[in-house]
């Protein structure tokens, strides 16, 4: 069982015992510099390419935000949220999530979900909003289990493949 405890900018996952590895882990999400994304999105996302596809438009834009996940204080996974607009959303506030990545070696751990819930929590509730993203045909089945749905006809980001935009909105919460 996960203990779960949300403060300011950091989501620490006590720690616990691993069946993987068979030893404790602490994990912690903090958000980190679009520098220090670079190689996970590098080995991940860009393997094939140059480092400098690695740095996206607006990364360091003041209403941009990057989380690293880190296990035992080393990062193994990585998101990006940018204050982006899509022309296929009437939505007045959006936000894209660009650059999610979790090293292979770390995978069916929850991290990525752990990493795209914070930045949904992250983003807050005074007022509504909605999250696009292009996701690969590869991940559609993981945004889908955190209730992303897909719009529009799958189309080919060159050199890295088949995509579809998914997208979920939300609603302010009223007290």
């Amino acid at each position: 069982m996960l203990l779960l405890t949300f403060q300011n900018t950091l989501l620490t996952i006590t720690p616990l015992l691993s069946k993987k590895y068979g030893n404790t882990l602490m994990i912690e999400i903090r958000k980190i510099t679009a520098t220090e994304t670079y190689p996970i999105r590098h080995q991940i996302l860009r393997k094939n390419e140059p480092i400098e596809k690695c740095i996206y438009p607006n990364d360091d834009a003041e209403t941009t935000f990057h989380l690293g996940l880190f296990e035992n204080h080393v990062m193994v996974g990585i998101i990006s949220v940018f204050e982006t607009r899509n022309e296929l959303f009437e939505d007045s506030k959006q936000f894209q999530i660009r650059g999610m990545a979790v090293l292979e070696s770390h995978r069916k751990n929850n991290y990525g979900a752990a990493l795209v819930k914070k930045a949904i929590d992250l983003l807050g509730n005074e007022e509504d909003f909605l999250i696009w993203f292009n996701a690969r045909q590869i991940a559609i089945g993981f945004y889908e289990k955190l209730t992303f749905e897909k719009i529009g006809p799958i189309f080919e980001i060159i050199p890295i493949g088949l995509h579809y935009v998914m997208f979920k909105r939300f609603k302010k919460t009223k007290l």
